[in-house]
């Protein structure tokens, strides 16, 4: 007997796993897994949703009109040039979706986000990796991978899961390498935590390019990953591309609502960026000083190196038993780092002091 048969491709991917939740046999712990915000959502944001509660019965916005005006005013862009959905990963989706198909290429770097080759294998299309220069994505490196058959290049800038960054004259330098057909999608989900100032989110490299795009979420600064909520700010050409595939009602109710008033509450944004700024450089100095290996991060996590497959997995048995969760990353090709999200002061604290006995036993 025959049988559907999916379309090539997708039975080369591997689906993808998120970091884990919960601990067996414990109540009590610290979610460090998944980059979520330390202080959880705006007050505001609760409020906005809860009042939704009784409207659930009506269709959201289509056109998310509300939202959409709420992040120009707050970032100050066109609101006609912002597409919303279902979190930043359905609009890295339906991009991949537009622009690549059967014979084309997709170019992330060596330890990009796990979503650029799926998105790719899912549409038809190849995959190619970049080699990164320590942990760091490489202009020249990416630029050597064009072919005639790259459609997209993908750049997450925070890079999900190493931290590292690229300064704005290189995202320019590899855009003004590459031929006008190739898409530049820069992901920069972890753009609010950047302070440097040599780093731009992409937002003036969109307004001078007509290839460019730049997607964001609410799910780490915000703390509303459990809402699925992000937007893209692209040419005009290019959102209207976007707003012919996307699905009517793609961004559900509740998720408009707490996303304008999350925007609104700056105090909050604020003290959860102030918490980063503290706790991420104290995290990383205190387990460089326990003789590990901490990437220079710039996100809201850091990603820890253990000098072996083994003994990373062995630091994660270590830190679950003491009811905190961390991420394995072997299926970013880096088996021997552990990523570690930045939590609140007592959590950040309980990760040193953890690991701390592990580095004295092990």
């Amino acid at each position: 007997m025959s049988a559907p048969t999916p379309r090539p491709g997708i039975m080369k991917i591997a689906p993808y796993v998120p970091g884990k939740d919960s601990i067996e046999g414990r109540k009590t712990v610290a979610k460090l897994s998944s980059n979520e915000g330390a202080l959880g959502p705006s007050p505001r944001a609760m409020a906005a949703y809860t009042r939704i509660a009784a409207e659930l019965h009506r269709y959201p916005d289509g056109d998310t009109a509300q939202l959409r005006a709420a992040i120009g005013r707050h970032y100050g862009l066109d609101p006609a040039r912002i597409v919303c959905g279902a979190g930043s990963d359905e609009l890295l989706n339906l991009l991949v979706r537009a622009y690549c198909g059967a014979g084309d290429e997709l170019i992330h770097t060596q330890y990009g986000f796990l979503m650029y080759p799926i998105n790719a294998l899912g549409a038809g299309a190849t995959p190619v990796a970049a080699p990164e220069t320590d942990h760091r994505a490489d202009v020249d490196a990416i630029l050597a991978k064009v072919t005639d058959r790259t459609r997209i290049v993908c750049l997450a800038n925070p890079n999900n899961p190493t931290g590292t960054y690229i300064t704005k004259d290189e995202v320019r330098r590899l855009q003004a390498g590459l031929p006008g057909n190739v898409l530049l999608v820069i992901d920069a989900a972890y753009a609010e935590y950047v302070s440097r100032n040599d780093y731009e989110s992409g937002v003036e490299l969109v307004d001078q390019a007509a290839n460019v795009v730049m997607t964001r979420t609410f799910s780490k600064i915000y703390g509303l990953g459990g809402l699925r909520l992000g937007w893209m700010y692209g040419p005009a050409a290019i959102v209207d591309v976007m707003s012919r595939l996307r699905q009517p009602f793609n961004v559900n109710l509740a998720a408009q609502a707490a996303g304008v008033a999350a925007l609104a509450d700056i105090a909050h944004t604020d003290a959860s960026r102030t918490n980063n700024d503290i706790w991420l450089p104290w995290l990383s100095a205190a387990l460089g000083k326990l003789g590990l290996a901490p990437l220079p991060s710039v996100g809201n996590f850091v990603t820890v190196g253990f000098g072996s497959k083994e003994r990373a997995a062995a630091a994660n048995d270590w830190l679950m038993n003491d009811g905190l969760i961390p991420r394995m990353i072997a299926g970013y090709g880096l088996p021997g780092h552990l990523r570690i999200t930045i939590g609140t002061e007592e959590e950040v604290k309980a990760v040193q002091a953890s690991l701390a006995r592990f580095v004295a036993r092990s």
